[in-house]
């Protein structure tokens, strides 16, 4: 069934799905928690950040149909003259981290910054000729096929999308003023989520408004499930960017899809996608607790093996570049390409990394226990 717009926020959800909205959301709350508290402790961290980080943008960017694997992205992600499926994973991450950064640096998730964040993210990349970094101008809808009528959803028209915008932006960071929403729009019966409602709650519920304004001509997706990261870590949920919901999301693209699809028109159903959501970020938190402690463990065990400072060095390094070079490890991490091919060869000797025997020249050192334990 075709359905037009979406309401304004905020939203409201009946009384009892509420109560199974809050019941999960403490179990996720919890492992989000002990997330935090494991990368703080971990002796790999800010390699694991930008591991994960990676695995995401390839996850988000296969929801769209990009057909690059996690494997093909480390394997290719430093090509000087990359497929284009590689120019939007590696433009995904860029745009995340630009995000990031200014939110570290005290800037709130603006339409300004939104709309900075999509010109990162369509460069050189699908539809980048489409007003990249500018809000569309003309109708769009979304299904199927390219024809309006067999649409599932009609979205908002281009005039009202700076009105959407800035209620969505007060909805993330509060109205300037501290003036409330109006919730006139919502059942009196219905229980609301405003604005001071749960971090994990407003994200829910940001990423899907954003999805549904669909204010770009292209990369929404994308750029939505980036605001996914941005909205937690602006809540200081997290304090890095570690919890990432794309890979659950991708699992069960078409329910996902769906889901979204729920909270539009004049009946939305609020209650279904915010249900859903939680018990994705349920699962992705115990999949990134179980990454987080193996990925630690084989470190451990790793650096046990190694004697000299310079393989122990190399051997952490390979945590954020497992697929790498003599040539990667010596410009990263500041040793001479032979100091760095000698510790290589050294940690190849242990079986802690891989490299083809045949290969001469810019052979590559891989370490696959890595990749194994990021794809389980």
């Amino acid at each position: 069934m075709m359905k037009k717009g979406v309401s304004l926020l905020p939203i409201g959800v009946p009384t009892q799905e509420a109560l199974q909205i809050l019941e999960i959301l403490s179990q996720v709350n919890h492992k989000v928690g002990r997330l935090e508290e494991k990368i703080t402790h971990s002796i790999v961290s800010k390699a694991l950040v930008q591991i994960l980080s990676l695995s995401e943008s390839v996850e988000s960017t296969r929801i769209e149909g990009t057909q690059v694997t996690f494997t093909d992205m480390v394997e290719e992600q430093y090509d000087t003259k990359p497929r284009w499926e590689i120019t939007e994973v590696n433009n995904y991450r860029q745009a995340l981290y630009e995000g990031y950064e200014r939110i570290r640096n005290g800037y709130p998730i603006s339409t300004r910054l939104i709309k900075e964040l999509h010109e990162i993210l369509m460069e050189g990349a699908r539809g980048s000729q489409q007003s990249a970094g500018e809000f569309r101008k003309v109708q769009n809808f979304i299904g199927p096929i390219n024809r309006m009528e067999d649409a599932t959803y009609i979205s908002i028209s281009a005039e009202k999308i700076d009105g959407y915008m800035q209620n969505l932006e007060y909805y993330m960071n509060q109205h300037p003023y501290k003036v409330s929403f109006p919730v006139d729009h919502i059942q009196q019966d219905l229980y609301v989520f405003h604005e001071k409602a749960d971090p994990i709650i407003k994200t829910a519920i940001i990423h899907a408004q954003f999805e549904s304004i669909h204010p770009f001509l292209d990369g929404n997706g994308r750029l939505g499930r980036i605001l996914i990261v941005l909205s937690l870590i602006q809540a200081n949920v997290i304090s890095q960017p570690i919890f990432f919901v794309s890979e659950e999301l991708e699992k069960e693209r078409a329910r996902y899809y769906d889901m979204l699809n729920g909270v539009r028109g004049e009946h939305p159903s609020w209650g279904e996608w915010i249900l859903f959501f939680l018990k994705a970020c349920n699962r992705m938190a115990d999949r990134i607790h179980t990454k987080l402690e193996d990925a630690d463990a084989l470190a451990k065990d790793g650096l046990q093996q190694c004697q000299l400072e310079s393989e122990k060095r190399v051997w952490l390094y390979t945590f954020s570049n497992p697929f790498t070079t003599a040539k990667q490890v010596s410009e990263s991490i500041g040793i001479t390409p032979n100091t760095a091919r000698k510790a290589l060869k050294a940690l190849v000797d242990k079986k802690l990394l891989f490299t083809d025997s045949e290969t001469k020249r810019n052979k590559k050192y891989r370490n696959y226990d890595l990749m194994r334990i990021l794809r389980d």
